[in-house]
């Protein structure tokens, strides 16, 4: 997989061990005349596809984190909007921040779910609910062996009932995309003891994601449920407990969630979580928007602060408790590509779906122009889904994947083979509108069919007027609106009917859950590497309801290389693929990208540590900063805090 780090270490701990063991030798070669070779199991502390693991069995510790970390001491955040659910499944309403921090699954993931882990390895998995993972080499199953002593937070045992109910739960009550999808793979799963668990695969299908899939479900009590009779997609604050570091404290509604740290906590001693899980307390405190946010902070109500805007990055860090040395910034290296972010088009709407509608709508906007003077000039503007990786498309396809490309027939366009891919248009940075590129958007509308009216509209044939909705969210940011009001000016000088539309936080959610938009602010996780959720994000058959793809992108093309691609068998196999893919997305062209910062952008006040250096793969604020009780004891002392 690209972008591992860590690889120079011995990839051990994975062994091979046959399923039956043969009395003979005489019989063994009696059976191997009449019988296929025997099935080769593999058993291993964790998993990834190729079976490569960067850390052995007997691993202590992740090589990131501080073993010796303290644990004690509170982090507060400052979030914008509203919440009124502690139910992160909710089809109703808006869950607050961390909401899914209570649970774990059987193979590890970092806190909260944002990031990698191990967080200097990409593509890998420990086990943590379960010790022990166990798979033929064709990956038809796998039966996962869970710790016997593994709690929920109210004492009572986490067993492999636990996990087949949650498996079940999603199927029956979650997502739509989701279930359809797990469904067709998954079609059996059985408890084999308390502690023993095993699914099985569909025949005829890649094996792609498959285990990761089922050893990454957050894992609820069957007990509490079939108590309380609650249902996975309602809007609640009274949660299933949970038997991950953390459980709910205090909840109150749109103003504060308070979750403190487990004493009682099973997991603390295992090595994936040495030097993990360090705050006694972790505070969620929401204000109206993105300016009181701040404000919080720099009073020192709010302790940790992960900037987004660059308007304030590069102009508001400049009050007493900075200058005093109170408050640390810092910009720490992120290794991630960037993800796909930007102006997503909704395909669904009939003015969208002549991509070259899309593409005259696109030269509206002037990212260099954005950068300079709304963005300080430090973002910089992303052209791939892979963006400056060895899987980001460049040129014309040539070697295996033109031979690839012409494997799949008629789904792919002509001009996939001719034209380079795509890349955003440039602009002039000193004026909004670029005359150029006003001429280029007024010939595709003509050539789309749409010409512009005696009152100024572009209309077509019928004489309906091109009207686009921008959906926007009035809790973000003042720069994110200055980017959509100036978009949408250039939009309107194009004589485009095009609105911004702010909605507060609630209705934002449930109008991006409708897809009750034309235009919005949205995008895709960077492409990484193959596996079935590609067919969610991407893929034809959930495209009309998927929440995951905010487009509704249904491709033939995308969907044929999609599911080529969770057939390689090798990593130079699947990284060709992987290309391919970011080419025919880049064709299909549905979203328009704003740029992205090139590392994490974090201020809070100096009462906290951190690794050095920060693995690339995930900043780990809440998984593995710390606590440090001097450095606060001195700021209380100057009375700052």
């Amino acid at each position: 997989m690209i972008l591992q780090a860590g690889r120079a270490r011995a990839a051990g701990g994975t062994r091979v061990r046959g399923v039956v063991a043969l009395a003979g030798l005489c019989i063994a070669a009696l059976l191997a005349q009449a019988a296929p070779a025997e099935e080769k199991i593999i058993e291993s502390h964790g998993y990834s596809y190729f079976g490569n693991l960067s850390y052995p069995p007997d691993f202590e510790y992740f090589d990131y984190v501080n073993p010796d970390a303290p644990k004690g001491g509170e982090i507060s955040l400052a979030l914008s909007g509203t919440f009124d659910s502690m139910n992160p499944y909710t089809r109703k309403g808006r869950a607050s921040a961390l909401s899914s921090v209570m649970y774990e699954s059987l193979l590890g993931q970092v806190l909260a779910g944002s990031g990698s882990l191990p967080a200097d390895s990409f593509d890998e998995m420990y086990g943590l609910l379960a010790h022990t993972v166990e798979y033929p080499e064709d990956k038809s199953w796998v039966i996962f062996h869970m710790r016997p002593k593994a709690r929920f937070s109210d004492g009572t045992p986490v067993t492999a009932h636990d996990v087949l109910f949650s498996h079940n739960l999603l199927l029956d009550e979650g997502l739509r995309s989701y279930a359809e999808a797990v469904r067709k793979r998954i079609p059996n799963a059985e408890v084999i003891d308390d502690h023993t668990i095993k699914f099985h695969f569909a025949d005829g299908i890649s094996r792609r994601s498959l285990i990761d899939q089922v050893g990454t479900v957050p894992v609820w009590s069957k007990k509490w449920y079939e108590e309380t009779g609650a249902k996975l997609d309602e809007s609640r604050l009274e949660v299933s407990p949970g038997s991950g570091p953390y459980v709910i404290n205090e909840v109150d509604v749109n103003r504060s969630v308070v979750f403190k740290r487990n004493p009682d906590y099973w997991g603390r001693d295992l090595p994936i979580n040495r030097g993990r899980h360090n705050f006694d307390t972790i505070r969620l405190e929401y204000f109206a928007d993105s300016t009181a946010a701040f404000e919080a902070f720099k009073a020192g109500e709010v302790t940790f602060r992960t900037e987004t805007d660059p308007k304030s990055w590069a102009s508001a860090y400049d009050f007493p408790a900075l200058a005093r040395g109170h408050v640390v910034r810092e910009a720490l290296p992120d290794g991630f590509p960037p993800n796909m972010t930007g102006i997503v088009f909704n395909l669904g709407s009939e003015h969208l779906k002549d991509k070259r509608v899309r593409e005259a709508i696109a030269l509206g906007f002037n990212f260099e122009w954005t950068n300079k003077s709304l963005l300080h000039g430090l973002f910089e503007q992303q052209r791939s889904f892979s963006d400056g990786t060895p899987l980001e498309a460049e040129g014309l396809p040539g070697g295996e994947e033109l031979a690839f490309l012409k494997s799949l027939g008629e789904v792919v366009p002509e001009e996939v083979f001719t034209q380079a891919p795509w890349v955003p248009h440039s602009s002039d940075p000193d004026r909004l509108t670029t005359r150029k590129n006003l001429r280029r958007a007024l010939n595709l509308f003509h050539e789309a069919g749409w010409q512009v009216a005696d009152d100024g509209l572009l209309r077509n044939e019928a004489g309906e007027p091109l009207t686009l909705n921008f959906l926007f969210n009035a809790a973000s940011s003042p720069t994110d609106r200055a980017i959509a009001e100036n978009f949408v000016a250039n939009l309107r000088a194009m004589a485009v009917d095009a609105r911004l539309e702010s909605v507060d936080a609630a209705q934002y959610s449930q109008r991006e859950r409708d897809r009750d938009y034309d235009l919005v602010f949205d995008g895709y996780p960077a492409l990484l590497g193959t596996g079935t959720g590609l067919a969610q994000r991407f893929g034809s058959e959930a495209a009309e309801y998927s929440l995951f793809n905010p487009a509704g992108l249904a491709s033939p093309m995308v969907d044929r290389i999609i599911e080529e691609s969770l057939l390689t068998e090798t990593q130079a196999e699947e990284d060709m693929t992987m290309r391919a893919l970011d080419r025919a997305l880049r064709y299909e062209f549905f979203v328009i990208p704003d740029g992205f910062k090139p590392d994490h952008w974090v201020a809070y006040w100096d009462i906290f540590d951190h690794p050095e250096p920060i693995p690339p793969y995930a900043l780990g604020v809440l998984d593995f900063w710390w606590y440090d009780a001097e450095k606060a004891a001195e700021l209380r002392g100057a009375g700052a805090l």
